[in-house]
C-alpha cells in the first residue's frame, strides 16, 4: 500500500514537473507591427533595396525574427553579396522554413515559428564556399548584440532615468541574454545624446532588454524595473531632470501592456502615486557604444538606481 502511494506520488510529481517545464517554454506572444513591417512581414511584400538597416551592418551577435523573436541567423554566417539586401549563407539549425513560390520560380523563407516572411533563398551563386544566398529583408529582424542559442527570445523596452542604472540591474537577471541602452519614444530619427539631453526629441532614455524566455518572463523583469527605480517621480529621477528621464514602459504587444496595467494598478493600490507611463512601443535607436555596459567597463555603481522591494 505504501509502495503503490510512493508511487502515485512520483508520478503526480512527473507529470505537474513536466506541465511547468511546459508553460516555461511557451512562446511570448508576437509583436505588434508597424505598417511597413506587416506589408513585408505579413504580405510578402520585398523592401526596397540598398535601404534596410541591416544591409551594411556587420555586428557581432544574433538576428531575430522582427515578429516572435526566434533565433534566425548568427552573424558570422552574413556577407556582403552588393544586392541591395542582408545576406546570409547559412541559417539557425531548424529556424527557417523553404516554401516554394506559387509561380514555382523561386523559394520563399518564412520564420519556422511564426510563418512570418523573410525573403528568399538561391543555390548556385557562387558567393561563399557554402553556395548559398538567403536574401532577407530589414525590416523582418531584429539584432541582439550576442551569439545566442536557438529559440524564442522576449523583448522588453523600460525607460527609468539614466539608462546606465537601469542597465546595470537587469544586466545581472538571470535569463537576460542582453541588454542595451538607447532612446525611443520621439520624433527625431536616429539622435545623438546631445539631441536627447537638450530635452526637445521627445525620445525616453530607455533600456532594451532581450531575455530567454526559457528561463525568465516578461512579467519578472517588469517587477524587477518597477524596483529599482522610483515610478512616483515625474520627468526626472534622483538628480538627472528632465522628459528625458521620464519612467515609461514601452509594449511591444497587448500582453505586455495588460502585464504593465496590472503592477502598476498593484503600485496604486499600496497608496503609490505612479507616474510611470504605459505606451506602444516605437523604433528604438542604440545609443552611442561609450554607454553600452557603462557601469561594468567603469567599474562603479549606480548612482540614482537602487533596489526596494515592492511586491
Amino acid at each position: 500500500m505504501k509502495s503503490r502511494l510512493f508511487y502515485t506520488i512520483i508520478i503526480a510529481f512527473t507529470m505537474l514537473t513536466t506541465e511547468n517545464e511546459m508553460k516555461s517554454q511557451e512562446r511570448p506572444a508576437l509583436n505588434d507591427l508597424t505598417a511597413d513591417e506587416e506589408r513585408v512581414i505579413i504580405r510578402k511584400a520585398t523592401e526596397y533595396p540598398f535601404t534596410g538597416l541591416y544591409e551594411k551592418f556587420n555586428d557581432k551577435g544574433t538576428y531575430l525574427c522582427k515578429q516572435c523573436g526566434n533565433a534566425l541567423f548568427w552573424s558570422d554566417a552574413k556577407f556582403d553579396a552588393r544586392c541591395g539586401w542582408p545576406s546570409f549563407d547559412d541559417e539557425i539549425t531548424g529556424a527557417v522554413k523553404r516554401v516554394k513560390d506559387a509561380d514555382g520560380m523561386r523559394t520563399e523563407i518564412v520564420c519556422a515559428s511564426c510563418g512570418g516572411h523573410l525573403g528568399h533563398v538561391f543555390e548556385g551563386e557562387g558567393f561563399t564556399a557554402k553556395n548559398t544566398r538567403h536574401c532577407v529583408n530589414s525590416v523582418s529582424i531584429d539584432f541582439v548584440p550576442e551569439v545566442i542559442g536557438p529559440g524564442n527570445y522576449g523583448t522588453a523596452l523600460f525607460a527609468g532615468g539614466c539608462f546606465w542604472g537601469v542597465e546595470y540591474f537587469l544586466q545581472k537577471e538571470p535569463g537576460v541574454v542582453a541588454v542595451e541602452s538607447g532612446y525611443t519614444g520621439g520624433h527625431v530619427k536616429n539622435p545623438s545624446y546631445r539631441q536627447v539631453s537638450a530635452g526637445n526629441t521627445g525620445h525616453a532614455e530607455t533600456v532594451k532588454v532581450t531575455y530567454d524566455t526559457r528561463k525568465t518572463s516578461y512579467e519578472k523583469l517588469l517587477k524587477l524595473f518597477l524596483e529599482i527605480h522610483d515610478p512616483t517621480q515625474v520627468g526626472r529621477q534622483g538628480p538627472d531632470i528632465g522628459d528625458q528621464y521620464r519612467s515609461e514602459i514601452f509594449c511591444k504587444n497587448e500582453e505586455q501592456k495588460k502585464i504593465a496595467l496590472k503592477y502598476i494598478g498593484l503600485l496604486k493600490e499600496k497608496g503609490l502615486k505612479v507616474a510611470t507611463q504605459v505606451t506602444k512601443a516605437s523604433e528604438f535607436y542604440t545609443a552611442e557604444e561609450y554607454h553600452q555596459d557603462y557601469y561594468f567597463r567603469n567599474g562603479k555603481t549606480p548612482y540614482c538606481h537602487a533596489y526596494t522591494k515592492r511586491f
